[in-house]
């Protein structure tokens, strides 16, 4: 089991097109793969954006302790179905059709706020589009809201 202390470690799949899907996004206080704790293999590759740390622990110990500890069970069973919920949102948000409908629901998962430049690629392998139309959905919000604002219509919240 790896329990991810500093930095960001993602859990990617290629698809058939090249493209790859991020399945995981694993920051401080995440267990990277907690699926992978149930089988022998796993279909994915775990990526660090950056420098990242990380823990890791026998799964026989874990085990172990998931018997002897009552309260780490109860932690690893909350843990799993928050884990679960973000997976049923995850998706929700690819079975939406458009980028923008996508876009949406991604940002309102995240506390209404658009990551920064320079992590949308990763946005746009989480939601399941291209980088380029990823791109193109937030240039049209950016002339929209610049004509708002010389308008004088509402400023987006």
């Amino acid at each position: 089991m790896h329990f991810i202390t500093s930095g960001t470690v993602r859990l990617t799949r290629a698809q058939r097109d090249g493209s790859l899907l991020v399945l995981q996004q694993a920051g401080p206080g995440s267990i990277l793969a907690e699926a992978s704790f149930c089988t022998d293999r796993y279909h994915c590759d775990a990526v660090a954006a950056g420098e990242a740390r990380c823990m890791a622990y026998a799964a026989t110990d874990f085990r172990a302790h998931l018997r002897s500890t009552p309260d780490f069970a109860d932690a690893w069973a909350q843990y799993l179905a928050h884990e679960l919920q973000a997976a049923r949102l995850q998706a929700e948000i690819l079975s939406l059709k458009t980028v923008a409908r996508r876009l949406d629901t991604w940002i309102a998962w995240r506390g209404d706020a658009l990551a920064r430049k320079g992590d949308w690629r990763t946005i746009a392998s989480e939601i399941g589009v291209s980088p380029e139309a990823l791109y193109r959905e937030i240039a049209k919000r950016r002339t929209a809201d610049k004509s708002k604002r010389r308008h004088g219509g509402p400023l987006p919240v």
